[in-house]
This record gives structure tokens, sequence and C-alpha cells, in this order.
């Protein structure tokens, strides 16, 4: 089974640009002005368009906004330096939330896109999320 992610976005060119400098992704396909397909990671990210206010589906109370927001789903990018990662995704246009936490599998940048979205940068260590598997 594969595993695509879709990132509901206002704003296509500023995504693209942030994906690009902040995670190293590429454009691959070109869905019109609606979509494209961003790569480089394990799965494919779909960046779609979708303005603020519409509803995400015919019978949801909530309303798409594109200031920060939480949801239970968020994507962790796991690179080899956590400190310049941190720096590109602010360059980009990524907002910091809180200082960066060390555990025993790793350490952990939590930050905001541009359109409000949490995401993670992750730096493994040691064996990573092995470190703490309970057997």
């Amino acid at each position: 089974m594969d595993l695509l992610v879709n990132v509901d976005v206002d704003d296509l060119a500023e995504a693209i640009a942030f994906y690009q400098k902040a995670a190293g992704l590429r454009v691959g396909r070109r869905f019109g002005a609606f979509g494209v397909e961003m790569v480089g990671a394990s799965s494919p990210i779909y960046l779609l368009v979708k303005m603020a206010g519409t509803r995400p589906s015919a019978t949801a109370d909530d309303l798409r906004r594109y200031s920060r927001h939480w949801t239970p789903v968020h994507l962790d990018f796991v690179v080899p330096d956590l400190a310049a990662a941190v720096d590109r995704a602010i360059e980009a246009g990524a907002v910091q939330e809180g200082d960066i936490q060390t555990h025993d599998w790793g350490r952990i940048a939590l930050l905001a896109d541009p359109f409000g979205h949490g995401l993670c940068f992750i730096q493994f260590v040691g064996r990573g999320y092995d470190e703490i598997v309970e057997e």
C-alpha cells in the first residue's frame, strides 16, 4: 500500500517555495493551477490549493484556516543536522514553537509552516526510536 500525503494551502507558489527550501523537496508533477506533487521524501507530498473559509467536506462544521491551528496529524522530517534544518525552515517562513528537545532517541524541533500546519524536524541518535522500544 502506498501512502500519499496531502497538504492544503491557499498559495501554491508560496507552498512550493517553502517546502523546497525548508525540507529540500522538489517539484514532481504539476496538476494545473490547483496542485503539485513534491518529491524527495519517503512519500510524495501533494500541495493542494484550497481557499481559506471553505469546508473540508459537506458535513464539516469547521472551515479551513491558514493561521496556526491544531490537528492530530503532522509531518515529521528526519534530518541529519537539526540546527541547520531549523535555520533553513525559519528562513523559508516557518515558526519555531519552543526550544529544541532532547530525548533518548534523538532531538526534535517543533515548527509550523507558513500555512499553520504543524511539522517537526527530527535528528535521530544511536538507534533512533529503537533506543526506547519496550520488549
